[in-house]
């Protein structure tokens, strides 16, 4: 586990989407000429749109093999298929539908208009069976091995739906979970919990704007996980985050190079 976080520093949130979609095709492209498919956790939120929009943009998109690229989600909100407020609807809105990806590698998360119903339950259980499906022996843990797993930060350091003192935060064995009175609208949320989340070779936090400050500033000086989620969060090879200058104003200079972007 990649305990000691690295930190990027870009000068505003458009230069730190753009740097994040280059080092994520970077990735893709690697992982797909070492393994022959790729596999990314995409997450919602203006940051993670953002990047999305920036990708959908690069020219180096072409790079990337949309055929062999697994898509999973970090969280999703429990609506209706195809309703605007749903990740996966902002994600194919960005990019997705732009480019030649397989439908079978798509993995989005249930809506409540969905096989399961209004059992959110249900649909968690179904998620984290379909991350079983797609684990390798080698994995051994019920998800795949993510090459990357994105989060944006929320300002109140929560992660995918995991909230500050909320139930999920404290969960130990579930990959996948339903949450339920969520603080941010909607309620009712699918989330992958910090054990699945822990499981991803990379993880790659990212937040911009001041509102996310004193977030990253909790999170990166040893709050503990139920008070700040975002501090449990961490890739098995290396912990990045992503930040615009606005982002980091609340962090010591030590902490990470001035050299940054």
């Amino acid at each position: 586990m990649s305990d000691t976080p690295q930190l990027v520093v870009h000068r505003d949130k458009e230069l730190m989407a753009e740097a994040a979609a280059a080092r994520l095709i970077t990735k893709i492209v690697d992982a797909q000429s070492s393994r022959g498919s790729a596999s990314v956790v995409l997450t919602g939120g203006r940051n993670g749109n953002g990047l999305l929009a920036a990708l959908a943009a690069s020219p180096a998109r072409d790079a990337v093999d949309w055929s062999r690229l697994d898509l999973w989600w970090g969280d999703e909100r429990f609506l209706p298929e195809g309703d605007p407020e749903r990740n996966v609807t902002q994600a194919r809105e960005a990019l997705l539908d732009a480019v030649p990806l397989d439908p079978e590698r798509v993995h989005a998360m249930p809506a409540s208009d969905g096989p399961y119903g209004t059992d959110v339950e249900a649909a968690a259980a179904a998620y984290a069976a379909e991350l079983a499906k797609a684990a390798a022996p080698e994995n051994h843990t019920t998800v795949p091995s993510f090459d990357v797993l994105l989060l944006g930060v929320g300002p109140d350091t929560h992660v995918a739906s995991l909230f500050p003192e909320h139930p999920g935060v404290r969960e130990t064995e579930r990959m996948v979970i339903g949450v339920h009175g969520s603080p941010k609208p909607p309620p009712t949320r699918v989330s992958l919990t910090l054990p699945a989340i822990r499981t991803a070779r990379e993880v790659w936090l990212l937040a911009a704007g001041e509102d996310k400050a004193n977030a990253v500033a909790m999170a990166l000086s040893g709050a503990g996980e139920i008070q700040a989620p975002a501090a449990g969060a961490r890739g098995r090879a290396r912990t990045l985050w992503l930040l615009d200058a606005a982002a980091a104003s609340e962090l010591p200079r030590t902490m990470y190079p001035p050299a940054s972007a």
